[in-house]
């Protein structure tokens, strides 16, 4: 399970720092791919060895799914309380999720949408149901939850209790903690815009408001701070693509 777990952070860690350099290539003008996860799966298919480098990062996602539901069923620390076990088993099947469309992108059956055009399917899908608006809203504010949560613990650095900072040398455990904070407010940035294009979608019915983390990404160029905010975002997810380097080798697992 240590072995499983640290091999998704390895492939967590190569999506997210794909993810933002393309984002940094949007910002100035020379992005043609999406900045997201389908992305980061074309960049690594265009390099050689990439379809072996793709079904790699199956394997790590399948071992980063198995370690999530091997703390559900073993209760480790923290993990005894029943509310992070929930957690937990979200994560796992977040994973395994991930896993399966890594897969599909690998075995060549990734002929589907882009990750917006998806988030206005699964919109304009839920928008139908009974109660459908309120789902969609419900959603959104849970997504932009977990970015203010994600955002407030990376910048109380909250993760180095994760790791096993005794091991590390002062410059090291300095590096990490940048890349931590950096990485985590980046990423909390993110799940917010994307809970705030959801809950537009449901106060105005309208799926098309919903987006992606591509275009999320992308409207953060047009905000008054103009691009300077997509490259502020993009360099915090390359950031927290080192920290999860950086987990898989000082998390404790």
């Amino acid at each position: 399970m240590t072995a499983a777990g640290r091999a998704g952070f390895v492939a967590r860690g190569v999506v997210y720092a794909l993810i933002g350099v393309l984002a940094l290539q949007i910002a100035f003008g020379q992005g043609g791919q999406q900045a997201d996860r389908q992305g980061a799966l074309h960049q690594v298919a265009a390099q050689p060895f990439g379809h072996l480098m793709l079904w790699a990062l199956v394997v790590g996602f399948g071992c980063m799914a198995l370690w999530r539901a091997a703390g559900v069923v073993t209760g480790q620390g923290r993990r005894r309380k029943a509310g992070a076990r929930l957690v937990d088993a979200g994560r796992a099947v977040f994973y395994a999720s991930v896993c399966w469309g890594t897969a599909a992108y690998a075995a060549g059956s990734s002929g589907s949408s882009g990750g917006n055009a998806q988030s206005q399917d699964w919109t304009a899908s839920a928008l139908k149901l009974p109660g459908g608006r309120v789902l969609v809203g419900l959603a959104g504010c849970v997504l932009i939850g977990v970015g203010v949560v994600l955002a407030v613990r990376a910048a109380q650095r909250r993760f180095l209790r994760k790791l096993n900072t005794g091991t590390m040398s002062r410059r090291t455990r300095e590096v990490v903690t940048a890349l931590g904070v950096g990485g985590g407010l980046a990423r909390g940035v993110v799940f917010a815009g994307v809970g705030v294009f959801a809950l537009v979608a449901a106060i105005r019915f309208d799926p098309h408001q919903a987006k992606g983390m591509d275009s999320t990404l992308r409207s953060f160029a047009h905000t008054p701070a103009g691009p300077w905010l997509l490259v502020a975002v993009a360099v915090g997810l390359i950031l927290f693509g080192g920290f999860s380097f950086a987990s898989a080798r000082y998390r404790r697992l």
